[in-house]
């Protein structure tokens, strides 16, 4: 089975999202940090679980506003990125 990664940029794509809520309504941000870790918990053990992504060999998971881009391989299900819909993805 492989294993589940995150990318530095997904990371700090993370933090910066819930920080942002946070300021605003600290129940919201807990909310969806706790949605985004229990889907993206799930997925070295179902990596085809969410739909393909807009950019080919990735996939995608929505979370309310809120997508997760990743990759997988044999070895790794890798978190690429954490991007708020609204936001042009992929980057021309």
């Amino acid at each position: 089975m492989p294993r589940l990664e995150w990318r530095e940029r997904a990371r700090a794509d993370l933090l910066e999202i819930i920080t942002y809520i946070a300021d605003d309504n600290p129940d919201a941000a807990r909310r969806l940090l706790d949605e985004l870790t229990t889907k993206t918990a799930r997925l070295a053990e179902h990596p085809k679980a969410y739909r393909g992504g807009r950019v080919p060999g990735t996939r995608e998971i929505t979370c309310g506003n809120y997508v997760v881009i990743y990759a997988e391989d044999t070895r790794a299900v890798t978190i690429l990125r954490v991007l708020h819909g609204r936001r042009n993805w992929p980057p021309e």
